[in-house]
Parts: structure tokens; sequence; C-alpha cells
């Protein structure tokens, strides 16, 4: 990423540092912040939605100044950088505090420290292809996003077999749920994953139509920001029908068996099938899947099982 949004020389006097004069005598405290994020969606809509807006930036690290007393200026920066972070459109930030009344005891003109932090949310990305070698594309694909900068590729379930629901007649899909780390902000991991299934020339022609390649962003959360909603109709967050899908649910719980999400849906998916009574079992074996028509797919290229990211079933 290389688009940036900097404000320079906010400057207050504030109450912070390690001896006690400086508790009680405000001094001036000058910050720097540069953001990084994708510029281009403003740049095409001219809307301050895209965007972020400088004023609310300054005000809001202005009442982290003004707040609260602490010893280190380090500490400053850590919480300005963390205000940062909060606007979803942010994907880093660095944070430099400028203290030049420093009781120091020699002749400088400056003390400053900077600070810099990087979004790390967490992805599941759901993986299908029915058509033109599906095993190859989903293997190109998890290769491709594990290649891309902001993205880190954490887990990959076991691929399985799925018969189709909904559309016309067609082929048994292959699929596959990917967990990564990323940077990216949901619309920007969007883009990156749009751009995968160009390359297999996928369309969108027939709703629930054959694929070459279908990448979807089951849901997004990180630490700053929580869990991302939204009910944008090219951006539903989360996916609104993920909770139905078994050859989505299986899959993500080999992934990642202690994702709490992912239990909750496959619970509540087992109460409300008419093949299954009872407690949903402990371990999700394949002769559970199949109840639910998902079957073991094909083992992953030998490059790829022969990693930690390919989880076993």
């Amino acid at each position: 990423m290389t688009d940036r949004i900097s404000l320079r020389g906010l400057t207050l006097e504030a109450c912070h540092g390690v001896l006690p004069p400086e508790r009680i005598n405000p001094q001036p405290f000058v910050v720097d912040i540069d953001l990084e994020l994708d510029l281009s969606w403003a740049g095409a809509s001219d809307d301050l939605s895209d965007t972020i807006s400088y004023a609310d930036l300054a005000d809001r690290a202005a009442a982290v100044i003004q707040g609260p007393s602490v010893d280190l200026i380090e500490s400053l920066a850590d919480r300005i950088a963390g205000e940062c972070l909060l606007d979803p459109l942010v994907e880093a930030a660095t944070v430099t505090v400028h203290k030049p009344q420093a009781p120091i005891g020699l002749p400088v003109t400056d003390v400053a420290v900077s600070r810099s932090v990087t979004r790390v949310a967490r992805a599941v990305i759901g993986l299908g292809a029915n058509l033109d070698a599906p095993a190859t594309r989903l293997a190109d694909a998890v290769r491709r996003l594990a290649a891309l900068d902001g993205i880190t590729a954490l887990a990959l379930s076991p691929m399985v077999v799925t018969e189709p629901v909904g559309g016309p007649e067609q082929p048994a899909y292959h699929n596959a749920v990917l967990i990564v780390n990323t940077r990216l902000t949901p619309r920007n991991l969007l883009v990156a994953l749009r751009d995968v299934e160009a390359v297999h020339a996928r369309t969108r022609e027939v709703r629930w139509g054959p694929r070459t390649l279908d990448l979807d962003l089951i849901c997004y959360s990180d630490p700053s920001c929580g869990e991302a909603r939204s009910n944008d109709p090219e951006l539903t967050l989360p996916h609104p029908r993920a909770h139905e899908r078994a050859f989505v649910l299986v899959p993500w719980q080999l992934a990642d068996p202690y994702d709490a999400s992912a239990a909750a849906m496959w619970t509540d998916l087992w109460a409300s099938s008419e093949h299954t009574e009872g407690a949903a079992p402990e371990s999700l074996t394949r002769d559970v899947a199949t109840r639910f028509g998902v079957r073991a797919g094909p083992e992953w290229p030998t490059w790829m099982a022969e990693t930690a990211l390919v989880r076993t079933w």
C-alpha cells in the first residue's frame, strides 16, 4: 500500500511524564500521524465516506493527548496509533510524538518516538469450483491468495466434494475453506478475491450456475473493530447464507476446529436437519459429513500438503 494521509504538527499542551512536575505543569506535545489506506475509492467517488475526515482524526488524537496522563510518550504514541486503527479504512498507521521540552538536562531541540501499527484482521474465505479441473483451480487460487501482499495464509481445510445447491443441472463442486490474516480492509480483500477469480475467467451470468472458480468472503474480524458487518449488496458480511451451507461449514470446521462461530452454525444446521437427531457429535467425521452431502475430495498437491497450512481429516 503506497497511499497515505498525513497529519503534521498537531500541537497541544498536556501533562505527561515520569517526573512529578510534569504531571502538574503542562508542556507542549507535537504529534505527526501517517495513515496507510487505499485512496482509489475516494479518488473515483469524490465522497468523504470513502476516506478519512482529517478533522475527526485530529479530534480523536487530541482527545488522547489531553486525556489521562501517562509516564511515557511511547505509551502516548501507542494509544494514538490504536485510535487510528479504529477506523475500518485504515490498514496501517505510524504515529510520532515529539516532546520538545523534555527535561533531560542537556540542550536538545527535540525528543520524539514513533510507533507503527498494522491491522491484523482474520478472514474466512470459501473456495468452490466445478468446471475444467476444479481441484487444480482451487490449488492455484490458494497459491495466488497466499502470495498477495497484505495476506498471510493460516489454515487450509481438506478439499471436499459436494453436490450443487440450487441453480441449473451441473457437475459436483470441489470446495475448501482458507483462513488468513490480512491488513486489507474487507472491500479491498473482496477486490483481491475478484482479481483471482478473473484469472480463471469467472463469469456471473447465471445465479448459482457452474463456475470455474468462486471465492466468497465468509466473515472478517479484527481486534480493533470486532466483526465486520455490512449490508452492501456487493459485500454482505457475515455471509448471509453460510449458516445454511454444509459445504462451507464442514471445511470451515476442519480448517479451524476451535472457531466458535463455525461450531455454533454447525450445531444449528445439525438441529434443523431432517437427517439428524439428538446432539451434534463432537467429532466431525467423514461419515457425519456425508449425511449433509459432503464427502472427501482429492488431496491437495504435494507441495501444499506437506506444509503446516493444510489441515488433515
